[in-house]
């Protein structure tokens, strides 16, 4: 034979608390500040390294490239570097003259030695 347990009364539910639970708001209240420290957080960081960047992507788009005295610094660097290639010639030049005029006089003191009998 099987045996049924006899039949009880349902438990009474319990009652919500009234009002809302505080445990609940402090947690949300803590992760709302939580998620915008974080937003806060990543703002500044992002005008602060890429502001910076952005400003000078768009000088170079514009075509303005620093400061009007490094301009001319850089031009009168490049006027300088240019007469200095013109120079180089010219010591080149020079160079190739006196080793001519070294052969030559060479030559000569090498003749009069000939010329008297004389040794190196």
């Amino acid at each position: 034979m099987i045996q049924v347990p006899p039949p009880q009364a349902p438990l009474p539910t319990p009652l919500p608390p009234a009002g809302p639970d505080p445990n609940f708001l402090v947690e949300r209240l803590t992760e709302t500040v939580a998620i915008l420290l974080v937003v806060v957080l990543f703002a500044v960081v992002a005008i602060k390294v890429f502001g910076p960047l952005a400003r000078a992507w768009a000088r170079k788009l514009e075509g303005k490239v620093g400061d009007p005295e490094l301009r001319a610094d850089m031009d009168n660097l490049r006027d300088q570097l240019a007469e200095m290639d013109g120079l180089r010639g010219r010591v080149q030049e020079l160079e190739e003259r006196v080793e001519f005029a070294e052969r030559m006089l060479s030559q000569k003191r090498d003749q009069d030695l000939l010329e008297r009998g004389g040794g190196l």
